[in-house]
């Protein structure tokens, strides 16, 4: 049984189909791309996965296929182990690395979020079991986060608020990760590092998802790649398989 199974989804706005019968499932463990023209229908996808949209039709199956995850809130899809990042940046700037970690995990917690962070009486306990977990995730990107952990995250370079973005998702202890365009603004040297997290981040249990332009990551990092036009799954397979389908040059360059 996989870990994700969409079948058929779909989501209009207005007269615009984003995504069109769209299906995919994901294996335990596995790392997909997936890949497509801007305007392809992949953001949106994410958004529908996430709870962020409500889709017109379909269904979403996740770990015991229990429920179907359409008109689920976010804080519940996320409670259930799906995480995701945004194409924009989002930390909460004036905190510090480390308790912008503390507040991706605090689904872990039963004291309310603002109790653990700010230490209220009958928190202390959670409190520290966030913080001990947020520096667990800041290791699998070695020195780069604990080093910064006490700043601001205003203050971090541009690649680091990259990977704050992928840690904080990750303190949600979730079994499938979104990442959507991790190494936007990255160099060659940064994407590779990035590539190389993620992987480590695999090993623990983690099944990822990633929506990325840059095929050279895609291409390193993923054992299957699907690629999207129109809202539609064209083809998908290995990298090879994929990056030269006739379908897929067609949807890049519209010949």
């Amino acid at each position: 049984m996989a870990l994700l199974s969409v079948q058929f989804l779909t989501k209009r706005f207005d007269g615009l189909i984003a995504l069109n019968d769209f299906s995919l499932d994901v294996e335990e463990g596995e790392i997909v791309g997936i890949i497509g023209p801007n305007g392809s229908g992949k953001t949106t996808f994410f958004n529908v996965l996430s709870g962020m949209y409500k889709a017109d039709s379909g269904e979403v199956f996740f770990d015991d296929h229990s429920q179907n995850l359409l008109g689920l809130k976010t804080h519940q899809i996320i409670g259930l182990g799906i995480a995701r990042t945004f194409q924009n940046q989002r930390p909460f700037n004036n905190l510090s690395v480390l308790e912008n970690l503390m507040i991706g995990g605090h689904c872990r917690t039963r004291a309310g979020l603002f109790s653990a962070l700010f230490s209220l009486p009958g928190a202390r306990k959670e409190r520290e079991q966030l913080k001990a977990h947020a520096r667990e995730v800041m290791a699998l990107f070695g020195t780069r986060l604990r080093s910064v952990e006490m700043n601001p995250a205003w203050t971090l370079s541009y690649a680091n608020r990259r990977r704050l973005e992928i840690a904080r998702a990750l303190s949600s202890d979730g079994k499938l990760l979104l990442i959507d365009e991790p190494t936007a603004g990255m160099n060659p040297a940064e994407s590779l590092q990035l590539a190389q997290t993620i992987q480590a981040i695999n090993t623990k249990g983690v099944a990822v998802l990633v929506i990325e332009h840059d095929m050279n990551f895609i291409k390193n990092l993923c054992s299957r790649v699907v690629a999207m036009d129109y809202g539609q799954k064209i083809v998908e397979g290995t990298y090879a398989e994929v990056r030269h389908h006739p379908k897929v040059i067609e949807a890049y360059l519209g010949c």
